[in-house]
């Protein structure tokens, strides 16, 4: 029906026609498949959760004399600087650590900090302090060196997250007798509540489930700037088990994503902290889908009473973990649902209306001229099994 760069005419010409994959399913409800298909030429979907396997490149410039950057804090966080002189690696979900600081901290409060909070405020503009330890050499005699940096004093300031919008994923329960504090939040005894992360019909990955049109090269919107698909996600695994429709039963593919940090906007990259789990960033991404065929519309007219995730007991600490079924994303958003009996309050991690946001202001933006569309340069593998670690064992002796 259409070729992306006749679609990216329109844009440039103001003349696309543009919806968010909500109003793409209220319209699919009206008018069917086909007669929507003709009229759409983007599908813009998002989503707002914490992605906690996201991190920034940071490259500070050489210093006088140079510096080799072997430790390295920023506002006490911990970058990786084992690559290149002053190039780092922070990553969101580090912690404070509060012994290089020097300060005295008790109490949880003084935990509430990681690298997801340190990023938020460089792309803010505020000013973070640096404390870097160097390995002494010919080429690069000095050994340490503090300063303060903002994003306007370093040379590059990008966000590479290695795995990123996972397509569907789990809910979490507990059916022991204390609380639990999880990377979905705090998980209460007894079946006390229930949390979900993904959003449900509105999200990329679901919209387009085999991945026939999100690629390598894709631009999407990045925390309020402007990125791309890099690679498959780490933990990628599209072998999961799939629904009819083919969106998967639980966690499937991931993406790993790239973007400019300077051009990005806090509104969309939020540090946050779980009690007794640690740190992670709230981050928003948003992707188009070019209207290329009518299947894109079938597979994007999906609804939440048609998806479904596996709701997990937490309390059994092991890495494959008992089960008590699956259960709708339309039965999610009611906020109740009903495990052995029992009714158990429903809450989602992500924001379901910065989800809708990230949509909308992506419709904004191509619209608008502003953002054009690109063809993938390769496919994601839809072949990844996951490997597991304890097939080897749990020791290795060493001699």
């Amino acid at each position: 029906m259409r070729t992306i760069a006749e679609i990216n005419d329109k844009i440039n010409q103001k003349s696309a026609i543009v919806w968010t994959a909500e109003e793409l399913k209220a319209r699919v409800a009206e008018i069917g498949v086909s007669e929507a298909a003709k009229q759409v030429d983007v599908i813009t979907t998002g989503t707002f959760e914490p992605m906690e396997s996201t991190g920034a490149i940071i490259n500070l410039g050489h210093t006088d004399p140079p510096i080799k950057i072997r430790s390295c804090w920023i506002d006490g966080v911990l970058a990786y600087s084992g690559f290149g002189a002053v190039d780092l690696f922070l990553g969101a979900a580090q912690g404070v650590d509060y012994p290089s600081t020097g300060e005295i901290t008790d109490g949880e409060e003084s935990k509430e900090r990681g690298g997801g909070h340190v990023i938020e405020d460089l792309i803010a503009g505020k000013p973070v302090q640096l404390r870097a330890i160097g390995q002494a050499t010919d080429c690069y005699p000095r050994t340490t060196f503090e300063t303060t940096i903002t994003r306007d004093t370093i040379n590059q300031f990008y966000l590479y997250n290695p795995r990123n919008l996972y397509q569907n994923f789990i809910v979490g329960v507990n059916g022991g007798d204390r609380a639990l504090f999880t990377y979905l939040g705090t998980l209460q005894p007894r079946l006390g509540n229930a949390v979900y992360s993904n959003p449900g019909a509105i999200a990329p990955l679901l919209n387009d489930p085999d991945l026939e049109i999100i690629g390598i090269g894709t631009r999407i919107f990045l925390g309020g700037g402007i990125g791309y698909v890099a690679w498959e996600g780490t933990q990628h695994f599209p072998l999961q088990k799939r629904l009819p429709n083919r969106t998967p039963i639980g966690p499937a593919a991931t993406l790993a994503l790239i973007g400019d940090a300077k051009q990005m906007d806090r509104r969309w990259v939020r540090g946050c902290y779980f009690k007794n789990y640690g740190a992670s960033i709230m981050l928003g991404v948003g992707i188009p889908i070019p209207v290329l065929h009518e299947e894109v519309v079938a597979k994007c007219a999906v609804q939440d009473k048609d998806l479904v995730a596996p709701v997990v007991d937490f309390s059994i600490p092991r890495r494959v973990r008992p089960t008590f079924g699956l259960v709708s994303y339309a039965q999610l958003k009611s906020g109740k649902m009903t495990i052995e009996g029992k009714s158990v309050r429903v809450a989602p991690l992500a924001s379901i209306y910065l989800s809708r946001q990230v949509a909308l202001e992506l419709k904004q933006w191509i619209e608008e001229g502003k953002f054009t569309l690109t063809e993938r340069v390769a496919s994601i593998p839809m072949d990844r099994a996951f490997l597991p670690q304890d097939r080897w064992g749990a020791t290795i002796a060493l001699e």
